[in-house]
């Protein structure tokens, strides 16, 4: 249940009159959520604003006379709210999400085919809202260089990583964003990385491309039986869990179906926790980032516990605070990060004279 004072006043706007009404059902359905209106492009949702001024916006980001980004830009700049995209489940769509949530928007859903389909994303339309609602807002992010510009050393490492240790990340709303800023400023050596993001399928593999294409470290979408090895981060594949497993001698990834763990697949919990129970604890930095929910506490949690580095993300840098929440409220994360710390905090405690030194708050 959202902790929001009243009703959320949410206005829909897509030049589909089927998703309008899709949409606008699905919401309504949730006591805590009113919807005040509905706009067939962003001219009419401009005006609706001013009128009505809702909480949340959805948006669908390709309409006519002006697309959704665009006007997504100007919203961002002259008023800004909290926004959910809908998006297309298209290579064109995945892009047009990534760069929408770069401007701003809270969170992304995968437009749904036809009506039959849209029933199944009703709760996660509802969940998102709910976030949006009491989401921190932040400026559009920077439009960074490719990766081949950044080509280089490990400078700023204090010294060598070890060659043992693994990086475990997991995020939610707010979290492609953050993964970004954390990712861009690894080095070259970095050890390896694996990452659970909550976004729709369609949208992980274009979600890694784009990191890849600003890091200098290798980011791609995991694969079955990837093996962990330093300069390469594995992002969890939208709609299947990732697991580590012990391999010979590395540690390899499992890509698997399975049951969703705090409604959600891939679950970070899943994640930590095949973690701890391969051995791999004792030469992991894991931590939380930004997100909705409980996800990802528990097994941060047995993490700590099996002999792993943890953090999670403060307060104030996080778009939701509730995954970071969780983890620092039942003990799992021993350090408490502001997000432009967290790069500097990974390559600090994986570096070779710094691998098992003791965890502290800074």
């Amino acid at each position: 249940m959202t902790s929001f004072p009243r009703k959320i006043r949410v206005l829909v706007v897509d030049d589909s009159a089927l998703v309008r009404r899709l949409a606008t059902e699905a919401l309504r359905s949730d006591p805590h959520i009113e919807v005040v209106g509905a706009a067939v492009d962003p001219f009419m949702a401009r005006d609706m604003i001013e009128e009505l001024s809702p909480d949340v916006l959805t948006l669908d980001l390709e309409m006519p006379r002006m697309d959704g980004l665009t006007f997504l830009g100007l919203l961002m700049k002259q008023r800004p709210m909290p926004v959910v995209v809908i998006s297309s489940l298209t290579q064109r769509g995945s892009e047009f999400a990534l760069e929408s949530l770069r401007l701003g928007a809270v969170d992304v859903l995968g437009k749904p085919t036809g009506s039959y389909s849209f029933a199944d994303l009703a709760p996660q339309l509802v969940s998102m809202v709910k976030a949006a609602a009491e989401a921190r807002l932040r400026p559009a992010g920077p439009v960074r260089e490719p990766a081949a510009r950044f080509a280089g050393d490990a400078s700023g490492a204090p010294c060598p990583p070890d060659p043992r240790a693994l990086i475990l990340l997991g995020a939610s709303t707010g979290g492609t964003e953050a993964l970004r800023e954390v990712l861009t400023h690894l080095p070259v050596n970095s050890p390896p990385i694996a990452a659970v993001q909550h976004i729709p399928a369609v949208f992980s593999k274009a979600f890694a491309e784009r990191l890849n294409s600003q890091c200098r470290i290798e980011v791609r979408e995991a694969v079955d039986g990837d093996v962990l090895r330093p300069g390469l981060a594995l992002i969890a594949p939208g709609n299947f869990h990732l697991l580590v497993r012990r391999g010979n001698p590395d540690w390899v990834v499992q890509v698997a179906t399975g049951p969703m763990v705090w409604h959600q697949r891939p679950a970070v919990d899943l994640l930590f926790k095949s973690a701890a129970e391969s051995g791999a604890a004792p030469h992991c930095v894991a931590g939380v980032l930004t997100g909705m929910g409980k996800a990802g506490a528990e097994g941060l949690l047995e993490l700590l516990k099996a002999g792993a580095k943890t953090f999670a993300q403060d307060e104030r840098s996080s778009t939701v605070y509730g995954m970071p929440r969780a983890a620092r409220e039942n003990g799992a994360a021993k350090a408490i990060l502001p997000l432009d710390r967290v790069a500097h905090f990974l390559i600090e405690k994986t570096a070779r004279a710094a691998a098992f030194a003791p965890t502290t708050v800074p």
